[in-house]
């Protein structure tokens, strides 16, 4: 197991090393150019529409429940447990880099929504497929097929082994058994040298059970649950936070020179600035790409199922996926983490640097707070369980060329069971895969990001044009 930990460090470190870094802020970069930072000019529109449907549009679910789908993909264990990885591993200034990266990935989640529906086609059981796959073959043309292929390999292979099922569970369990049985007492069996305790196969057994019951139902089950449980979890979630900050509000503004002097390796000794630098900038754009999936091409597969006619809205409503999830939700924890001084405990890892952090900082008991960011993760990680299902599942329809109720079927127990095994492997290789498959996937999609952002750019500004008087 170390030797194969260790070569998934090194892959993961091949994948993520400073071309996809730069490829991916660059994408965003361009587009914020081309879009004349339409992020900012037109975030008020954005969530606008995002709690206002449109009347007259087509498609399987509404605009709103789209967004919430993606979001419950989106809002995990990157917000939480990921935040805490990457402050851990690139200091605290990894959290200045991930507000940048996210800053630029809301332009490039406006056009991965826009492409969506520009693109998207009607299967003959009138189901709405949309997605990198389909803008690669629609929009750069069929001889660009194999690009697509490739996305929709990485994409499935990311949702089965990765950012889907394996780090959700694991984040789950880990919360568990951090909040039920810390000292690890309750030993279940060993495996691999490695004890698993009850609580672990408890809550293993719990999660894989409810999931199933819930993915199953396909697409409208995993958007009518994620319509209820995200919001409520996403506001409760901020609003711990929010008291934190305000029990800590002398202790933020030191906080926020750390994260700047990390982010420049200013706190670094002499020449190793730069090396400094580069660590928290790529634990920072790494882990804030996990966390909402800004040029990963996973969310506008959900978008291209929503009811509407405009590409445009419904671009600006996936924009705002970012921003709730990495501008709101990461600043938050990131804060919290920082302000508490958790990550510098290097017996700490994982969700155990954020539940120190929570301890610390709410002014409630040990067990309160730990019990309240335990829920909230557990229904983060829950819920981007359903979200990926779903889109591994799109994917594996494009690899396959045409649907099958039976491929279908089998392909979303084959999902429950990657669930069910997740609990079973150790923090620091599920990291790593997730981070090399997402990796994987952003190339095809910012390939085709790039070659598309004129089409972007041109109907935007005609859209706005049309509908100044509008809007």
């Amino acid at each position: 197991m170390e030797k194969l930990t260790e070569f998934v460090t090194m892959v993961d470190g091949w994948v993520w090393g400073i071309p996809l870094i730069a490829l991916i802020l660059l994408c965003g970069i361009w587009l914020t150019m081309r879009l004349r930072g339409l992020q900012l000019r037109h975030l008020g529109k954005a969530l606008k529409f995002m709690v206002k449907n449109e009347e007259s549009g087509e498609g399987e679910v509404t605009s709103f429940g789209a967004l919430c789908t993606a979001l419950s993909a989106t809002i995990g264990t990157g917000n939480i447990v990921g935040v805490a990885t990457a402050i851990a591993a690139g200091g605290p200034g990894a959290l200045l880099w991930m507000e940048v990266a996210a800053l630029f990935g809301m332009a490039t989640k406006y056009s991965e929504g826009f492409l969506a529906i520009k693109y998207r086609t009607v299967d003959k059981n009138g189901h709405y497929l949309g997605g990198p796959f389909y803008y690669i073959e629609n929009g750069m043309g069929s001889r660009w097929k194999w690009l697509a292929k490739l996305f929709a390999l990485f994409g499935m292979l990311a949702g089965l082994l990765g950012i889907g099922t394996i780090t959700q569970i694991n984040g789950i369990t880990s919360a568990a058994n951090n909040f039920f049985d810390p000292d690890k007492s309750g030993i279940a069996f060993t495996l691999f040298e490695q004890d698993y305790t009850w609580t672990t196969v408890i809550m293993g057994l719990l999660i894989t059970a409810c999931a199933a019951l819930v993915i199953i139902g396909g697409l409208k089950r995993i958007s009518q649950i994620s319509q209820i449980v995200v919001p409520f979890m996403a506001v409760a979630y901020v609003l711990c936070c929010l008291i934190l900050m305000a029990c800590n509000v002398k202790a933020i503004p030191a906080a926020v020179v750390e994260i700047v002097r990390s982010a420049f390796g200013m706190d670094a000794v002499a020449g190793g600035a730069l090396g400094a630098m580069m660590v928290a900038m790529q634990k920072g754009i790494a882990r804030g790409i996990f966390s909402n999936e800004a040029g990963l091409g996973s969310a506008p597969i959900a978008a291209a199922a929503a009811k509407t006619k405009e590409p445009v809205r419904q671009g600006l409503v996936t924009m705002t996926g970012t921003f709730i999830d990495t501008i709101v939700i990461c600043t938050m924890t990131g804060l919290a983490i920082v302000v508490s001084g958790a990550w510098q405990n290097p017996e700490l890892e994982g969700v155990e640097i954020t539940d120190a952090a929570f301890q610390h900082g709410l002014p409630f008991p040990g067990q309160v707070s730990s019990f309240i960011l335990m829920a909230c993760l557990v229904f983060f990680a829950f819920t981007t369980i359903l979200g990926w299902s779903y889109y591994s599942e799109r994917c594996l329809t494009y690899l396959r060329g045409k649907s099958s109720h039976a491929l279908t079927l089998s392909y979303r127990w084959l999902y429950i069971v990657a669930v069910f095994i997740g609990p079973y492997l150790t923090v620091e290789a599920v990291w790593d895969t997730a981070d090399i498959f997402n990796g994987l996937m952003a190339f095809p999609n910012v390939i085709a990001l790039i070659v598309l952002s004129g089409v972007v750019a041109q109907e935007t500004k005609q859209y706005f044009k049309e509908k100044r008087h509008l809007l």
